[in-house]
């Protein structure tokens, strides 16, 4: 049920004024794109009810439609901004360059909240939605979330923002120029992962032999594990590069819609068909279609996506006429498919078609070299997003991580990377205190069980004394990290004396041999490896 919103006065005509002349300034400044997009954002917000706002825009190399800048939007959430053409409100206003004005959209079907920044059943919220459109092409979209208001309201604000649209054009063209496509310039496929297993080299080897084939790759590997972005790796190394990459979750959309979703449909096909619209074989055709947890398809779906595979032809729902398409498959799930085929509930010729070159993705636990450059990855951007400078992890806060059992694999770790940037303090530094409880119940197991090989863990809340001896450990098995293990160099970096230097590492039992070890620079996230 959604609270009424509070009544807002109307933005004088002079506002609206000052807000374009300051916008036209803006885009007139040299500097980055983004954040000249993201400064137009705020400015908005300054003068609109405006709760959040985004730019999106489409990827050149891959078709794909996400945000680029952003105001209320966290850096976790701004990342879940991903449409195709024609998906949701922001795809389908791209695809038809027509704009679109939601009242209520905890009432509107089309409206996806892929961001998962609003609490649709608690907030009363208008959504408008811009096309940006650059020598009659549409190339981005500026959108807001507003408290709701009347209809005569939305419409002048719509006339505003499609002013403000025209303004930001050639900014959006720029901007789609130097997009950062998942990691498409990126020269390795190691670069991409981040990675410096040997478990982990294994399979991208694998994938660097598949990715020039046009071969269908089936990934496996359990939930958070990365199988989408090793699709998208496989996609940026392959010749489709600069082709579409078109992602479809098999399991996020109710049976009855997933047919329309993967093949289109024609207008009038069903009840609420009131236009053509085009499926994500369609959408991929000349690139790539990922298709994830394909084992939650129904027998019925199955045997429609084999005719696919097999013919790489199809007909939209309510349509006859016969589409042909030039697509690469790369399929993934978490489930055993062979069991599934055993037990009757997956088709064994699908199953055939998909396994031409499987690919297991490592769980985390059996990567563990990865889980400290990652952590400390993940930490320095949602530093950044956050308005730090930094975010650095403590010895105990290393040891915690790689002694946990990450069921939820990377993704998990990027959450709990983001839940401590946010609860950091002063320091810049992530503790034990900022770590979710479940790291902590596993971690005293450990240190039950093998005391000398765990780092002290204050009972918390840490004391005042606790927290300063914990900074200072970690400040010395940085500092010896980065030198090697050299005490004189470690201590003059810290500003000590050697003599004092020493202290220290007998009071924290700090030897400097452990730090002439390659593995102390995966500890501190500044190995060359």
């Amino acid at each position: 049920m959604t609270h009424p919103s509070p009544s807002i006065s109307p933005v004088s005509d002079a506002a609206k004024l000052l807000l374009l002349r300051d916008i036209a300034e803006i885009m007139r400044a040299p500097g980055n794109v983004r954040d000249a997009l993201e400064t137009v954002l705020e400015r908005i917000r300054q003068t609109l009810p405006v709760l959040r706002g985004s730019v999106t825009l489409i990827s050149p190399a891959t078709g794909e439609i996400r945000i680029e800048a952003s105001c209320g939007l966290k850096e976790s959430e701004r990342l879940r901004g991903r449409y195709a053409r024609g998906e949701g409100v922001t795809g389908r206003v791209i695809q038809t360059g027509q704009a679109m004005c939601v009242t209520d959209v905890s009432e509107e079907p089309l409206f996806l909240n892929r961001t998962g920044s609003r609490d649709l059943q608690n907030e009363a919220i208008s959504f408008l939605c811009v096309p940006i459109r650059l020598a009659g092409q549409s190339v981005g979209a500026l959108s807001v979330d507003r408290l709701q208001a009347d209809s005569p309201t939305l419409q002048e604000e719509m006339d505003l923002l499609h002013i403000v649209t025209a303004l930001l054009g050639h900014a959006a063209f720029e901007g789609q120029r130097f997009m950062d496509d998942a990691g498409v310039k990126a020269s390795t496929l190691a670069d991409m992962f981040h990675t410096s297993s040997p478990v982990m080299r294994h399979v991208l080897e694998q994938m660097k032999h598949v990715a020039h084939a046009g071969t269908t790759v089936f990934l496996q590997g359990e939930s958070g594990s990365g199988k989408e972005v090793a699709a998208r790796a496989i996609h940026a190394a392959s010749p489709r590069a600069d082709g579409p990459f078109i992602s479809f979750n098999c399991a996020a959309l109710p049976e009855n819609l997933v047919e329309s979703e993967m093949f289109g449909h024609e207008r009038g096909a069903f009840t609420g068909a009131n236009a053509l619209r085009k499926g994500r074989f369609e959408l991929a055709d000349g690139g790539t279609l990922f298709l994830d947890e394909v084992g939650e398809l129904s027998l019925p779906v199955q045997a429609k996506l084999l005719r696919v595979l097999q013919e790489r032809s199809f007909e939209r729902l309510g349509g006859t006429q016969t589409l042909h398409v030039d697509v690469r498959i790369i399929a993934a799930t978490n489930r055993d498919l062979e069991a599934m085929v055993e037990e009757g509930t997956f088709r064994r010729d699908l199953f055939y078609r998909l396994n031409v070159f499987p690919i297991r993705l490592p769980a985390l636990r059996e990567r563990k070299d990865d889980i400290l450059p990652l952590a400390s990855r993940f930490a320095q951007r949602f530093a950044r997003a956050n308005g730090r400078e930094e975010a650095r992890l403590s010895l105990a806060v290393m040891d915690m991580l790689q002694r946990y059992d990450w069921p939820g694999n990377v993704r998990e770790l990027e959450n709990v990377m983001e839940r401590a940037v946010l609860l950091m303090e002063r320091e810049d530094i992530i503790l034990p205190q900022h770590l979710p409880l479940s790291l902590h119940s596993e971690y005293r197991a450990a240190q039950a069980e093998s005391p000398e090989h765990c780092c002290v863990l204050p009972a918390h809340p840490a004391t005042l004394p606790q927290r300063v001896a914990e900074l200072e450990r970690s400040c010395i098995v940085e500092a010896l990290a980065a030198s090697g293990g050299h005490m004189g160099k470690a201590a003059q970096a810290l500003g000590l004396t050697e003599r004092i230097m020493g202290l220290r590492m007998r009071k924290y039992n700090l030897r400097y041999q452990t730090f002439r070890s390659k593995t102390v620079g995966l500890l501190t996230g500044k190995s060359k490896a």
